[in-house]
């Protein structure tokens, strides 16, 4: 295992074309809410059959940050937005269009196609914005550290035991928000701290689902935003 993974990292797709985020992805998640303050919304998977994406299974429940959505820095450049923007700290989940990264959890080893990180003690995700190192998982054990403040990745509770980075913020700029992942949730009404939040079974479904050779994608918006961007993103219909 690499000691430094940069699990942030993504191929920065030029901006011009504004479709081309899903025009080379052949898995799609899909997850609206009701409005930008909502902590609860709802996921959909699709895959690309042809030139169009088809719905995937069943839809299911998933929570976000305790201040609803902001926009993030993903894959397309959303000019001057209007509603919330995304910083570090702010309570807010991000909304845009995101890659995936790497799978993380408890276990030394995973039934997943996607990298896997396992998680000892000292793997921390860096949110301090001073840091060169910020918005990536790091082992602080081997690292020279340079900053002030960061999360603990093995934690004592469930939350963690299973994960996928979602790869906001890259490549980084400071104070627009980081360590940003799918992961387990407390429960259907608990929302979290700027991560999509959902039950252990779904989380493991991504992990048996998801294939980085199909370039999976997430977009994540309230639905009010999904419908004004369906036909400029060339989005299915919810």
């Amino acid at each position: 295992m690499n000691i430094l993974l940069k699990t942030l990292l993504v191929a920065f797709f030029p901006l011009v074309a504004m479709a081309q985020g899903l025009d080379g992805s052949d898995q799609l998640i899909v997850v609206t809410s009701n409005s930008w303050d909502a902590i609860q919304a709802t996921a959909q998977r699709y895959e690309r059959r042809g030139k169009t994406f088809e719905k995937f299974e069943a839809p299911f429940a998933v929570v976000l940050g305790k201040n609803g959505m902001g926009w993030g820095k993903g894959l397309l450049d959303i000019g001057q937005p209007e509603g919330p923007v995304k910083q570090e700290g702010d309570g807010k989940a991000p909304a845009g269009m995101f890659k995936l990264g790497t799978a993380f959890g408890y276990e030394p080893s995973a039934e997943t196609l996607l990298p896997y990180l396992p998680l000892t003690p000292t793997i921390e995700c860096v949110d301090d914005s001073d840091s060169a190192r910020y918005n990536e998982l790091v082992d602080g054990a081997v690292v020279d550290k340079d900053w002030s403040s960061s999360e603990r990745m093995r934690r004592t509770d469930e939350l963690y035991r299973q994960g996928i980075v979602i790869q906001h913020n890259t490549p980084a700029s400071p104070s627009a928000g980081s360590c940003i992942f799918f992961h387990i949730w407390r429960g259907p009404t608990a929302p979290t701290r700027g991560c999509t939040a959902m039950e252990p079974a779904n989380i493991a479904r991504l992990f048996n689902w998801l294939d980085p050779g199909k370039s999976p994608v997430l977009v994540q918006l309230p639905q009010a935003q999904y419908e004004q961007l369906r036909e400029r993103w060339k989005l299915p219909e919810r």
